[in-house]
């Protein structure tokens, strides 16, 4: 198959580029001891710097000790002030843009981008694709048209900053010798309706050489649908023919994957990718290794904090050099865009130290502790999926609650709402296996389970299509909005009742 010029200076840049993901790979701490360093000097006269005397910083231990853990919201005096058009505040100058996302607990957020943090977000998804191309040789995509379902571009202003979602925000940055391959239109993706947002797309794509599609994996499920539905049920690699390359980032791709590659109608590769409004984490490096690299110069200084001691009053604060393999940690940043101490709210886990790569474990508080079993997310994503590939069934979606009272005097017990698309002809089986799997994985909980404080799982089957049309309901349909997959208390669950089959 003929190469285009495209291509071809692909191949060029991503050897070049693999150097630099090389150093990533074997001097990764004495990185990020040079990016601490320069992050402190850079801020020490901010507000910020001044408050927590980044003068007398010299190491990792004298900034523990003046700078706290904080939140969002522990943080939202000094936004605010930003917010307000403060130069100078936690980083100097002003953010040249200010991300709008939206919180669970803090309602809107705007996290500052910078002139020093925002190209590091465009950089890092740059790197994804060389190094995916240099590990591969897989270029042809470059030729080829690329979809990117993402947020609108559509920008409001804030005392003269600009805001908008990151995505959107990051569309006006794409570099110019990707701009004709990029899909859909501008004007297409400043449709703000989710459901007329997809359709317009599926209009504009379906006749297009698509060879990369990039998004969060549900929404595109969404968009594959309605191709097929528009292509009498064609298959995607039967619509678009030279398909084969998926980016995706913000959730777990396992419990689509089934669903997404019969969708296809092939298994094609995949680049996990780790990006936040808050900065750009990390990508998957390699194709049959486990996890994504963690950047160690991307802006970022990283910290972590031991997930079972997070909300204790004294709890360990490591640096990358001592985290160990298989802990669960809570995710803190330190950014170029002056966020400090700042923990993002995700749970990491490392399953590599040389080089250092982490898989996302949950979310800090997306986890069920009602009795002290503190399952978390990757645990019962693990327990639903293994038990369901054993199976050959498919899951769409699914989200767990406690139930603290039920009634007739049962035994409190675990909730399990889950969307089918192949049902187990058994689901009374089918979900006490789920719960020998999970008692497996989690030592708290069999120990509830045994000692008859909790009573084995349940379930609850979904009718196809419930968790589209709760997520629209609440208006979080598409763009960058993810359903929990733990909730430690009732309000998602008593609304799903609705869709019992």
């Amino acid at each position: 198959m003929f190469m285009g010029i495209k291509a071809s200076l692909s191949k060029v840049y991503a050897a070049i580029n693999a150097k630099k993901i090389t150093h990533w790979r074997t001097d990764a701490i004495a990185i990020q001891k040079k990016l601490f360093q320069k992050l402190i000097l850079s801020a020490e006269n901010t507000a910020f710097g001044k408050d927590h005397h980044f003068g007398e910083i010299k190491n990792y231990d004298d900034f523990k000790k003046r700078v706290p853990i904080r939140d969002y919201e522990g943080l939202r005096n000094y936004i605010d002030r930003i917010v307000a058009g403060e130069a100078d505040v936690l980083w100097p100058g002003k953010p040249i843009y200010l991300a709008k996302t939206s919180g669970t607990t803090s309602g809107v957020k705007y996290i500052p981008l910078t002139k020093a943090s925002l190209p590091e977000q465009i950089t890092a998804a740059r790197d994804s694709l060389l190094n995916y191309i240099h590990e591969t040789g897989n270029c042809d995509f470059v030729d080829g048209k690329m979809i990117f379902v993402q947020g609108s571009p559509v920008l409001e202003k804030k005392n003269g900053i600009d805001f908008g979602r990151l995505s959107g925000i990051v569309a006006h940055h794409i570099p110019a010798y990707l701009q004709k391959n990029r899909l859909p239109s501008f004007q297409t993706n400043c449709i703000e309706d989710w459901e007329a947002k997809v359709d317009a797309i599926v209009d504009e794509t379906i006749d297009h050489d698509l060879r990369l599609i990039s998004g969060i994996p549900p929404w595109i499920q969404m968009y594959f649908d309605r191709l097929s539905t528009k292509a009498d049920g064609k298959k995607i690699k039967d619509i678009f023919k030279n398909f084969s390359l998926f980016v995706y980032g913000g959730v777990n791709y396992e419990p689509y994957r089934a669903k997404l590659e019969e969708s296809i109608g092939k298994r094609i590769d995949s680049i996990e990718t780790y990006p936040a409004s808050e900065g750009f984490i990390a990508f998957q490096d390699r194709q049959q290794e486990k996890g994504m690299l963690l950047l160690p110069d991307s802006g970022i200084f990283y910290e972590f904090i031991p997930a079972d001691e997070y909300f204790n009053e004294n709890f360990t604060r490591l640096s990358l050099e001592d985290v160990e393999l298989g802990v669960n940690y809570a995710l803190i940043l330190n950014t170029n865009a002056g966020l400090w101490g700042y923990s993002i709210g995700d749970t990491v886990k490392f399953v590599s130290l040389n080089p250092y790569r982490i898989i996302v474990s949950g979310r800090t508080k997306h986890f069920i502790s009602a009795f002290g079993e503190h399952v978390i997310g990757e645990e019962v994503e693990y327990a639903l999926l293994s038990v369901a590939k054993k199976e050959s069934l498919e899951i769409i979606e699914f989200t767990v609650a406690p139930q603290v009272n039920p009634k007739n005097g049962e035994l409190p017990f675990h909730e399990w709402f889950v969307e089918f698309d192949k049902a187990p002809k058994d689901l009374n089986a089918f979900r006490l296996e789920v719960d020998k799997v999970l008692q497996k994985k989690n030592s708290y909980y069999f120990d509830l389970i045994e000692g008859k404080v909790l009573q084995p799982l349940k379930m609850q089957a979904l009718q196809k299509g419930s968790f589209i049309n709760y997520m629209r309901s609440n208006g979080k349909l598409g763009g960058q909005n993810k359903l929990p997959r733990l909730s430690n208390d009732r309000r998602i669950a008593d609304e799903l009742e609705k869709y019992y089959l």
